[in-house]
């Protein structure tokens, strides 16, 4: 594993100021709230740290750990020097979550390879061990999850649970062993109200009641029944939540309007290696016949994340570089290309091959500099098969450098267009009509500046893409939203020409 010699060093200094103090890793772990395999992950420079971690843990052991300001980790980043070179896609972060949630639905013993090692990952595990499953890192990226005979849902890592979204699938494996439980409200990106209709209509057609209560979402069942359930809203999350619920049902249900993005259809490739039987994948309409008590050891390989190859494709054009860019996931970028190359994007891509699940289809994509115009019509997201939402933002840093004005349309969010203004402090020209759409005026020559990451992973990471490419010195406050979702990002990118440090206030 690639370890900063920043988490290294704190790593290292927690080993040894819990020794001069003669507490042991379970000692401190409970004092930390937290399992003993999470503390050896600090100690050993292998897990990355927040402010609230790194004060709680100065906290106990009476002493502090690093000096803070501005509230964590930054990046500085060195803009307007062009990539070249191969950078292969990491596998994804979606795919991941979903997998490990059905993986609670399997009493026996589930082995996953290529899990991204991001924070994200961390939390959902952090989750996991604190209600009494066994969760075992057997290298870098694969790790094995035994669910226990009883889940300790009273001792549930409430913090944790609070920072992912992804905690609600949970639910849909939970129902099966537990009558009556809670789980913190959802947490994650922060862009707007997000309910949990689709969840909530969904799993209630199978016998399941939810109840939102101030902290948390009361969740009970007395008979569980299988069903046809219409998808109350063309959710991803839902979809894979109702999935997992209706695979530990013996009998057939049926969702209709099922989503087929890559996460989903990761899940329901896993799922039939449980036994599970499903109908219609790479359908809108899935039937599941489903099974009770679920023992089986099974190993299934997580694939590669297409919201990553566009981020990378992204990048590549802000810096005006030649770029390949390998292990694309291409029939889930398939509408990005055709809109990039009516903007008069250049590129060659690769005859397809398959992925380690044996499934999913990937190319090797390589971009080169280009001459970009507006398009007429509209960029937005729609369900799969249009563009992905994820994807969206980076279409705003590579707009700034297309002659002419593009119009990106962000309906699903309340306010996530918002925060695409954030580049005009890097020079860009961006209007915002409401809270939904900007007008983006190009080309600009993006100059470099200072901005703290908004509380949101893909804009986040937009302003990271988009200072790439600005000319001079920029630095990203509070970095933390991105290493949510990608893993040694600063270590790849300069590998391939890139100009970042951390800067973690040590």
């Amino acid at each position: 594993m690639n370890i900063t010699s920043s988490t290294a060093k704190i790593g290292a200094l927690i080993k040894k100021t819990r020794e001069e103090k003669g507490m042991t890793q379970g000692e401190l772990a409970k004092a930390l709230k937290t399992s003993q395999s999470a503390v050896a992950r600090m100690e050993s420079g292998k897990q990355n740290f927040t402010t609230s971690q790194l004060v709680k843990i100065g906290e106990v052991l009476e002493r502090r750990i690093v000096e803070l300001s501005r509230g964590g980790n930054d990046f500085e980043i060195q803009g307007g020097h062009k990539l070249s070179g191969t950078i292969t896609t990491k596998t994804s972060k979606n795919g991941a979550l979903g997998l490990l949630c059905a993986s609670l639905l399997n009493k026996g013993k589930t082995t996953l390879h290529n899990i991204p090692n991001i924070e994200e990952i961390h939390r959902i595990i952090e989750i996991y061990e604190s209600i009494g499953v066994d969760v075992e890192w057997l290298s870098e990226n694969s790790l094995r999850i035994q669910p226990p005979k009883k889940f300790k849902l009273d001792n549930l890592d409430k913090e944790a649970a609070g920072k992912i979204r992804s905690a609600l699938m949970m639910i849909g494996a939970l129902i099966h062993t537990e009558k009556d439980f809670q789980l913190p409200h959802a947490g994650g990106c922060k862009m707007g109200e997000r309910t949990i209709v689709a969840h909530k209509h969904g799993l209630e057609s199978f016998g399941v009641s939810i109840k939102t209560e101030q902290h948390a979402y009361h969740i009970t069942n007395k008979k569980l029944k299988p069903a046809t359930v219409v998808l109350y809203e063309a959710s991803d999350t839902a979809t894979e939540n109702i999935l997992i619920a209706a695979s530990g049902i013996a009998g057939t249900s049926v969702i209709e309007f099922a989503q087929q993005n890559y996460m989903v259809l990761d899940v329901c490739y896993y799922l039939t290696k449980l036994g599970v039987k499903i109908d219609g994948i790479h359908t809108h309409t899935l039937t599941i016949t489903g099974k009770k008590n679920i023992n089986a050891d099974v190993e299934h390989y997580n694939s590669e994340d297409p919201i990553e190859s566009m981020m990378l494709i992204s990048a590549a054009i802000v810096t005006k570089s030649e770029l390949t860019i390998t292990r694309c996931s291409i029939d889930f970028l398939k509408r990005e290309l055709l809109v990039l190359e009516n903007m008069g994007l250049r590129y060659k891509q690769t005859k397809p091959y398959l992925s380690h699940n044996k499934k999913t289809r990937l190319v090797d994509i390589t971009i080169f500099p280009s001459k970009l115009h507006a398009i007429s019509d509209k960029i937005h997201a729609t369900p799969y098969p249009g563009i992905n939402t994820d994807n969206l933002p980076f279409f705003v840093p590579i707009a700034t450098q297309a002659k002419g004005t593009t119009l990106i349309h962000d309906w699903m969010w309340e306010n996530r267009a918002i925060y695409f203004t954030e580049l005009n402090r890097l020079g860009a020209h961006i209007s915002l009509a409401d809270p939904h759409r900007v007008f983006i005026e190009g080309p600009t020559k993006l100059q470099s500046t200072q901005i703290v990451c908004p509380p949101a992973l893909r804009p986040s990471t937009m302003i990271f893409v988009a200072m790439l490419g600005a000319e001079g010195t920029s630095t990203l406050r509070n970095v933390y939203a991105i290493k949510r979702g990608y893993e040694n990002i600063v270590e790849r990118l300069n590998a391939i020409g890139a100009r970042i440090k951390h800067l973690d206030d040590l």
